[in-house]
């Protein structure tokens, strides 16, 4: 299938977080489990850098599942959050469906666990309804790389685009003169090589 390039666009999209919860994180085995943490921390962080509207969303969260991150609770104290009684797929939710709705974006940026359930079922729905949906793969995990790979086929065999945080970042972002200091922070905080390229760039410029 192929499609047009549609770029993310800041002032149209919303971010959803979904089921990022204690227990289900124990079961991400296709990513190290601190790179996951770090990853989803990253796409936090880089939501509320270009205040894009973000809903967090977890399911059957007082069962096994358990609570959300506490880091999300705390990144995000004002942003919609849908404690699911039960709904598998969160669309099913109709709460979920109108705080999305209410932001008034048409692109969707979803990440969650697991892969192949939480994030394929919402994403699936979302592009039934017309949303443009864009998958951030390395803040989403699973079991391991084959239900991985199923789930990563199936979004995007229906129109889904498959993206890494940091690629999200930098076509959010268009052009490095909109802001040096601020995304490089952002990224030099989610990734240690890249305090590099910082502490280069700082002496070239302090040396001017």
């Amino acid at each position: 299938m192929t499609t047009s390039y549609n770029r993310l666009d800041k002032d149209n999209a919303a971010v959803l977080l979904v089921d990022h919860q204690a227990g289900l994180l124990s079961l991400v085995r296709d990513i190290d489990p601190d790179r996951f943490k770090n990853n989803v921390l990253a796409l936090a962080d880089l939501a509320k850098y270009f205040e894009l509207p973000t809903i967090l969303t977890t399911s059957f969260e007082t069962g096994p599942n358990g609570p959300l991150m506490p880091e999300l609770k705390s990144l995000f104290p004002d942003a919609p959050y849908i404690a699911r009684p039960g709904q598998i797929n969160a669309w099913d939710n109709e709460d979920f469906v109108k705080a999305i709705k209410a932001t008034g974006k048409k692109q969707l940026i979803i990440a969650g666990v697991v892969t192949e359930v939480c994030v394929a079922f919402p994403a699936l729905s979302a592009l039934a309804e017309g949303f443009e949906v864009f998958v951030v793969t390395d803040a989403s995990g699973t079991f391991n790389e084959l239900t991985r790979q199923s789930a990563w086929d199936r979004m995007s065999s229906s129109g889904a685009q498959l993206m890494t945080w940091f690629g999200l970042a930098c076509e959010l972002h268009r052009d490095w003169r909109n802001d040096v200091e601020g995304l490089a922070t952002l990224f030099s905080n989610h990734i240690p090589d890249y305090r590099n390229l910082m502490t280069s760039y700082n002496t070239l410029t302090s040396a001017k």
